[in-house]
């Protein structure tokens, strides 16, 4: 007779194809069901808060739900870190934990659901009667508010028999918000007169507008209004127009690039949240910018908004697109657009071929890796002082080719487990890891599962400065003791090595050539191969430069 745990299992595999974790007491009987009775592919992580991280970085590049799950007790308390970023994030997953038995706690169990609950993830409990119907629910909310969800089986009926197996109801999935009422209907049509009354129109997406599929309504909508345009580092490539597009908007934007989008006189931003580093601590517009905001969320995001309209991304674009054309508007001939130096404007400082102290100077480094990359690479990015590199110089395609997984929360050592979920979901694609040395020891355990899940289609980038960076850059210049700040230079090429994968010790811009070989190679012939790039950390990022001055005043 099927157990709960089955019920579970067939639930969820019903609408999930891969499953990361760690297992445990708490598990065991859920996942001999997976892997016993299902098609789900379960991936086994070295940290349980790996597994709550490949789940996040699966949907991130993907749009795809997955599971992670863990034991219950120290298993459980391993994952929160990695729940609190997922939820901040807003990014769906299902963790599926073991839990205390039904008759109470025992000396290992902790308030499970108290413990998510305070970090923005809500639990449901499976029961014998209910565990398949439960589990879809589980789902469903995940679904509608894009958040974690935890799926908790008690200990004492993991295995209890639970009747026959049936058809997994499908769980019913958000509606599309439209606009509502007269007073969204006047706002758009406020906003359609704004654009084509515009000589410096610009328009601003982020990662909801990937979600809402905008990308292809944005370019209509840039098209038609001769606007330049940018993206927040969520949702970066989501104009289809590269030509008139000035990058990523905020602390990792070009400065020539940021000066453009202060001449605009009117501004359009779609599903981005406009945090403090997007719109650069309020300095991104300038005060005469009419600055318009589309979005689901309840109420604008930011105060320097002047008129907002809770809706799909996608569908105001393409109702913008409508009536500008009933309209017969027309975009002013030799606009904005065709007169900007957008070329000059995107660029970079190069750096130099090595810092002052000797050591790699992160933006040459950065560039070269660039040059060297292929192309179809999926970017997977930890957080720390170092994200600025990446988010710089290595370009993407698409926004579900470059994901932050950390940043949300503020945290590091997210970083070796995402590149499992990315494998997972990107089958064909490269997949690079950026990553610092301080939270590359913190995942440490999670390299092994990175060389493992991605293979020779892997590459990890160390940048490797001996130090916390960001700790150094904010406090150490404030005047605080360094000791706690600093770490010993540690070979993260030899503990590669050690795993199965082929590590490089990078000093010199030269030796990058081993990226450039391994590129060469058939995928079935190379191993995984990171990169431990030793650089000066006294070359600050500009973003963190933004950061300190604001501390600073």
């Amino acid at each position: 007779m099927p157990t709960v745990s089955s019920h579970v299992a067939h639930a969820l595999s019903a609408h999930v194809s891969h499953v990361f974790g760690v297992m445990g007491n708490g598990n065991a009987y859920f996942l001999d069901a997976v892997e016993r009775e299902t098609g789900a592919v379960f991936t086994a992580v070295r940290h349980e808060a790996g597994g709550v991280v490949a789940a996040d970085a699966h949907y991130r590049a993907s749009k795809r739900l997955a599971a992670a799950t863990s034991t219950y007790g120290a298993g459980f308390t391993n994952t929160l870190t990695s729940l609190a970023e997922a939820a901040q994030a807003r990014v769906p997953l299902v963790l599926v934990v073991g839990d205390e038995p039904t008759s109470g706690p025992r000396p290992w169990d902790v308030d499970q659901i108290a413990l998510a609950s305070a970090v923005g993830a809500r639990t449901y409990t499976v029961g014998r009667t209910d565990a398949a119907a439960t589990t879809v629910i589980a789902i469903e909310h995940a679904l509608q508010y894009r958040l974690p969800v935890v799926l908790a089986i008690p200990y004492d009926v993991a295995a209890a028999e639970a009747g026959p197996l049936a058809p997994a109801p499908a769980p019913t999935l958000p509606a599309t918000v439209a606009p509502a009422g007269e007073f969204a209907r006047a706002q758009i049509a406020e906003i359609a007169r704004a654009l084509a009354a515009a000589e410096r129109p610009f328009l601003l997406a982020g990662r909801g507008a990937w979600l809402a599929d905008a990308g292809a309504a944005l370019g209509e909508l840039a098209a038609a209004t001769g606007a330049l345009t940018a993206s927040t580092a969520l949702g970066r490539g989501i104009f289809p127009d590269a030509r008139f597009d000035l990058g990523v908007a905020g602390g990792f934007g070009a400065d020539r690039a940021m000066a453009l989008v202060r001449e605009a006189d009117v501004a359009v931003v779609f599903g981005a949240s406009l945090n403090q580093f997007t719109m650069r601590f309020g300095e991104l517009f300038a005060p005469g910018t009419r600055v318009f905001q589309v979005d689901v969320a309840p109420a604008a995001t930011h105060p320097n908004v002047g008129g907002y309209v809770r809706a799909d991304a996608g569908l105001v674009a393409r109702e913008l697109v409508a009536q500008l054309a009933a309209s017969g508007d027309a975009v002013r001939a030799g606009g904005w657009r065709e007169t900007a130096e957008l070329a000059d404007a995107r660029a970079y400082e190069p750096g130099e071929v090595a810092a002052p102290d000797g050591r790699l100077d992160p933006r040459s480094t950065a560039r070269r890796i660039a040059e060297l990359l292929p192309e179809d690479r999926v970017v997977v990015s930890d957080g720390g002082h170092f994200i600025g590199w990446a988010n710089m110089y290595w370009p993407v395609a698409a926004p579900d080719r470059m994901m932050m997984v950390g940043t949300a929360f503020q945290s590091i050592g997210q970083g070796f487990p995402s590149v499992a979920g990315a494998a997972a979901a990107r089958p064909d694609a490269t997949i690079v890891l950026t990553t610092g040395d301080g939270g590359g020891l913190m995942a440490i355990a999670d390299l092994e599962t990175a060389i493992r899940t991605a293979g020779g289609r892997g590459v990890a980038v160390v940048w490797n400065d001996a130090a916390y960076g960001a700790e150094v850059n904010l406090y150490g210049l404030k005047g605080l003791a360094e000791g706690p700040m600093r770490i010993p230079e540690v070979d993260f090429a030899a503990a590669a090595r050690a795993y199965g994968a082929e590590g490089v010790v990078v000093r010199e811009l030269a030796e990058l050539e081993a990226l450039a070989d391994w590129a060469a190679r058939p995928v079935a012939e190379r191993p995984f191969l990171l990169l431990d790039c030793r650089i000066s950390g006294d070359v600050i990022a500009p973003y963190q430069q933004e950061i300190i001055r604001v501390n600073s005043r």
